[in-house]
């Protein structure tokens, strides 16, 4: 795999396309297998009940960070060994060269903040043995650990996001671009679920935390593409996950719990437990933000502000469909007093202004991960 750029532009770009598709796609799939052995270790919680560290689901866990950290440490060895040779390194592979330890090595960035999120991850992992062996079982998502675990995760993915917003003049990189954040917004829900030790006597704060977090990646893939079709692009792929694990999640419990020889529990409620955490009502609400960006751009408003406004609306209305969600998926559970749903979702709302802003920036930096198009210019 040659990571240099060449003298003639069209011959770089060329070369690029071919070249830093391979290694963008291991670390996505990577990701993927991850979020896969996740969803299946939630249900199987769900389903079954406490689990042992060496089980089917906790290896797509570490394989998928092993992969990620595995192709990332290979990208870093070939630019440091492209750099020490006097060779240019094409900035569209990975994003721009830093260097790592001094001079010792040269990471694209994009490849050294995956690589760095999968050695945390591996490196939480032998916390989580040591829990383990401690405490045997393991009963809960939101152990010290298992936050670690997930918080690496999201590392990783940022490092992935990162690595194709640089080959963003490629439509593989447009597109890789979305689906990380996708990824990204679909472990979102379950890193709030560490919320649940807040009081929440007032406001729902895990739903305040999941609304927050989804708007801002939704609109970071607006400020990313700053063309219609961002926070759609985003939620459609987002909903097309949550559709897949919708089936594989129960079924996969299942299986595995045959496997095993180990029955499920006397009252499981058939309702996948992670799919069910992301908002369903996210497709409608993006496409609204798209109207909001839409309208913005008629009257020459400054994206950034309306980017905000987008997001304080996007808020208010995720806040308030999370409880509705509860309502339609399991039996038995009822509606907030409407005082405490009116709080949840003014504080949902000021979040989603929040989100809204900082969703914008960092999608503009992205945009600057990239080489500059002549002429081009970011609208804040």
């Amino acid at each position: 795999m040659d990571l240099t750029a060449s003298g003639v532009r069209t011959t770089s770009v060329a070369k690029q396309a071919r070249t830093g598709l391979l290694p963008a796609n291991v670390v996505l799939g990577g990701s993927l297998l991850s979020l896969v052995g996740l969803t299946w270790d939630i249900q199987w919680h769900s389903d079954v009940g406490p689990d042992t560290f060496f089980t089917l689901p906790h290896l797509f866990l570490y394989a998928g960070s092993a992969v990620v950290g595995l192709a990332s440490l290979a990208v870093v060895l070939l630019t440091t060994a492209a750099r020490r040779a006097g060779r240019p390194v094409d900035p569209r592979v990975g994003g721009r060269v830093v260097n790592v330890f001094g001079r010792t090595f040269a990471a694209p960035l994009g490849y050294l903040v995956s690589g760095v999120g999968a050695a945390t991850f591996l490196l939480y992992g032998l916390w989580d043995q040591w829990w383990h062996g401690l405490y045997g079982f393991d009963a809960v998502i939101d152990s010290p650990p298992h936050i670690g675990l997930l918080l690496s995760i999201t590392v990783s993915l940022i490092g992935t996001t990162a690595v194709f917003a640089a080959a963003r003049e490629h439509r593989w990189g447009r597109l890789g671009t979305l689906a990380s954040l996708a990824v990204l917004l679909t472990f979102g829900p379950v890193l709030a679920l560490g919320l649940q030790q807040v009081p929440d006597d007032y406001a729902d704060a895990v739903g305040i935390g999941t609304s927050m977090m989804v708007v801002l990646l939704v609109t970071v893939g607006a400020g990313f593409l700053r063309r219609p079709g961002g926070a759609v692009g985003t939620a459609a792929m987002v909903a097309a996950v949550q559709g897949v694990f919708w089936w594989f999640s129960p079924w996969a419990a299942k299986a595995y719990a045959d496997m095993v020889d180990l029955p499920l529990r006397d009252a499981v409620s058939g309702v996948p437990e992670m799919p069910s955490l992301a908002p369903m009502a996210l497709l409608p609400v993006a496409a609204l933000m798209e109207l909001v960006y839409l309208a913005g751009r008629r009257r020459e408003w400054r994206a950034g502000r309306v980017s905000v406004v987008a997001g304080g609306i996007a808020g208010l209305l995720i806040g308030l469909s999370l409880p509705v969600q509860r309502v339609l998926l399991y039996t038995g559970a009822h509606l907030p007093p409407v005082w405490y749903l009116t709080t949840t979702a003014v504080l949902s709302a000021a979040l989603g202004l929040l989100g809204g802003f900082a969703g914008w920036r960092f999608g503009g930096m992205l945009c600057l991960l990239a080489p500059a198009k002549k002429g081009e210019t970011a609208d804040a």
